[in-house]
């Protein structure tokens, strides 16, 4: 019978053994071409395998401003269910998607180093670790599937009877250049991949004794030295275990130096073989070495000591390292490094780094200046499993967000718009006289749009410390809002008085778009009526279409054709101050915007155009306000009958809002205060 206890159940789940012995898989040499007859792709390059393993996780295109672009799935990261997932740098990985088929197709970028720039917590280290983790799992599947070889031959050293390549270099390395091309000829002949499959180079320093050793032994017959001691082995890259992938680090320049990244050599074993010139002596365990056949990242690379930035230059240009007292040695792998502002405008200050700048390739990874994009960073990291004990109130991320994108926009140009409404634009709101031309021009006249301002570190940290300080069952935007202002006296990347003032300034502008969204989220709850908002849109459009076009409207009740509704439009556009000077305009902007939709295929939904659905809502809402007089709130006396329908609202809030007992008790008590402000201001 089996143990009802379901912990112990696990332990009575069968191994996966068939996906064991697919991983560890070896054979002959044979073996091994005959693998690469029947799946060529095995010998692709570490650009080749890089770039198709993006692919793999598929790709969407979609419009924006009238330009084209495209999605990568595999940066929404699919294999770790979004926790390092990239959101809304769609142009920026377009580039070094680019960047990397270019590379694949052997192009030129393959000689470069990738490095990734932008502000601090722009999520570079992040994208590195991505495709660090990707790679890793694509070595793991039948379409990542790379091969290394082992020697048949015992190590005086350790007494070992097999010894791996210390650089996991391609087996066919281990044929004579002449039939090793003529082999790659015969395989590209019949490979579709778009590019061309090649394994160039020579063996590593160790490799080659042990191979000159046996053909020795075999009077040169490379063929007897393949089949009795050479075992071909599956490779699957792994950071933890220093296959393939690397990631390099600098640290203090008296604990650091270059056979870090080349290896060095191994004084025990100098003992055994008596020279320090003899490869058996020498460890290839830098991380260069480690990372051959797959990628190294270099973390703050413009921080690395001018001694590393020659093994640089010549890892990218040449593909090959100089290892101490060896000759050069060639490798296979990406070299991706990140830096930030300030280490990239001192690198370009020094004439000394300019070979090191001819060989790089700088893609600007950006601050999101999209909202809804930024809003996505704060929910994954906090969601209600994450956040069990408290109830985060609705629009606490999205103001917190707000503000973080407000500051890393540009003042626009443009004396008619304000920063507030830029910011909205490119979410996708519209604006009057403003097309997706226009937008688009607003973002190339300012190219430095976020490369500066608040990191979502900080919003994140803020957040968390209000989540942990305060007793209350809810956090709601004001808690927030007020950390934010707080922390700002001691932010460590902002030192200037006058950055701080603007950011504080933007704080009050946050705070005002609250207060208007909250107000109109309680006055939909108090209306309550989907239905009738449509109905009213509906009307609203039948009659600006007639008098637009000089038409008559059917009246749906008699069947009798009549004039437009003045009336009714006007009590609508007056909600949101268009009076008869303007009326004209924005009717005709309203038909205008519905004929856009219609020629690209697209329905009108009034929620798309702020304006028009602020208007809907205001005028919906005074024809129904008197139902509940909601500034009665704030006298602290208020009747049952009162009570019972503020109870209805408050219910609505929790309903279809998110809110909980005590946020929505909040915004009730706060928008009532709203309300009695402005009578006593209108008094």
């Amino acid at each position: 019978m089996s143990n009802p206890n379901p912990l112990a159940r696990i332990l009575e789940r069968e191994p996966d053994i068939k996906t064991f012995r697919d991983l560890n898989w070896e054979g002959t040499f044979e073996d091994y071409l005959n693998k690469i007859w029947e799946n060529p792709r095995v010998l692709r390059n570490a650009y080749q395998r890089l770039y198709e393993m993006i692919l793999s996780y598929g790709h969407e295109t979609f419009k924006e401003n009238k330009q084209t672009l495209t999605r990568y799935k595999f940066f929404s990261d699919v294999q770790g269910d979004g926790h390092d997932a990239v959101f809304g740098l769609e142009r920026s990985l377009e580039r070094l998607v680019a960047f990397f088929k270019s590379a694949a197709y052997g192009y030129g970028t393959e000689r470069r180093i990738l490095l990734l720039h932008g502000p601090v917590g722009s999520a570079k280290s992040t994208i590195a670790r991505l495709l660090k983790r990707g790679l890793e799992d694509y070595s793991r599947s039948k379409e990542g599937e790379v091969y290394t070889y082992e020697w048949l031959v015992k190590d005086e050293a350790t007494g070992q009877d097999r010894m791996r390549s210390p650089m996991n270099e391609d087996p066919l390395k281990l044929m004579p250049l002449e039939a090793r091309q003529e082999l790659l000829g015969q395989v590209n002949e019949r490979f579709d991949g778009g590019y061309t499959l090649d394994v160039t180079g020579e063996l590593n320093p160790f490799c080659r004794y042990i191979y000159n050793d046996l053909l020795k032994k075999y009077n040169g017959d490379w063929r007897q030295v393949l089949k009795n001691n050479v075992r071909v082995v599956r490779l699957t890259l792994s950071e933890q275990d220093r296959r393939g992938i690397a990631t390099f680090q600098p640290k203090d320049e008296k604990n650091q130096d270059s056979t870090e990244l080349t290896g060095d050599i191994n004084y025990r074993k100098i003992a055994i073989y008596g020279s320090d010139t003899d490869p058996r002596a020498f460890n290839f365990d830098g991380e260069f070495n480690v990372a051959n056949r797959g990628i190294i990242e270099f973390i703050e690379i413009l921080k690395l000591d001018v001694a590393f930035l020659y093994d640089l230059l010549g890892a990218s240009q040449e593909h090959a390292i100089k290892p101490k007292k060896f000759s050069q040695t060639d490798i296979d792998e990406v070299i991706i490094g990140h830096t930030n502002e300030p280490e990239y405008r001192r690198m370009q200050q020094n004439e000394l780094m300019e070979a090191f700048r001819d060989r790089t390739v700088k893609i600007d990874i950006p601050y999101n200046t999209k909202l809804d994009h930024e809003i996505r960073i704060y929910r994954k990291d906090f969601t209600p499993e994450k956040v069990r004990h408290k109830h985060i109130a609705p629009h606490t991320i999205e103001m917190a967000a707000l503000w973080a994108v407000l500051t890393r926009l540009e003042e626009p140009s443009h004396a008619a718009l304000t920063l507030l409404q830029k910011l909205k634009l490119y979410a996708g709101k519209t604006l009057p006289g403003w097309t997706e031309d226009n937008i688009r021009e607003l973002q190339e006249a300012a190219p430095r749009e976020g490369m500066d301002g608040i990191s979502p570190r900080y919003i994140q940290d803020r957040i968390s410390a209000v989540l942990a300080t305060d007793t209350s069952t809810s956090i709601n935007p004001f808690m927030v809002m007020n950390a934010l202002r707080q922390g700002l006296d001691h932010h460590s990347l902002i030192s200037n008085e006058e950055t701080k003032k603007r950011y504080r300034d933007l704080l009050n502008l946050v705070r005002e778009e609250y207060e208007d969204i909250v107000k109109n989220e309680v006055q939909r709850a108090i209306v309550a009526d989907e239905e009738a908002i449509n109905r009213l849109c509906a009307n609203y459009i039948d009659n600006v279409k007639a008098y637009t076009q000089r038409e008559k409207v059917t009246n749906k009740y008699t069947g009798q054709d009549e004039e437009p509704d003045e009336r009714l439009m006007q009590s609508i556009e007056s909600k949101i101050g268009i009076g008869e000077a303007q009326k004209d305009d924005f009717r005709r902007e309203i038909m205008n915007y519905i004929g856009a939709l219609a020629l690209e295929g697209k329905p009108f939904d009034y929620r798309t155009n702020e304006r028009l659905q602020k208007a809907l809502e205001l005028k919906l809402f005074e024809d129904q306000k008197d139902q509940i007089k909601l500034k009665t709130l704030v006298s602290q006396v208020v009747d049952r009958e009162t009570q019972e329908k503020i109870d209805v609202v408050k219910a609505r809030l929790i309903r279809d809002y998110g809110y909980n007992e005590e946020s929505a008790t909040d915004v009730l008590n706060f928008v009532a205060s709203i309300f009695a402000r402005g009578d006593a201001k209108s008094q």
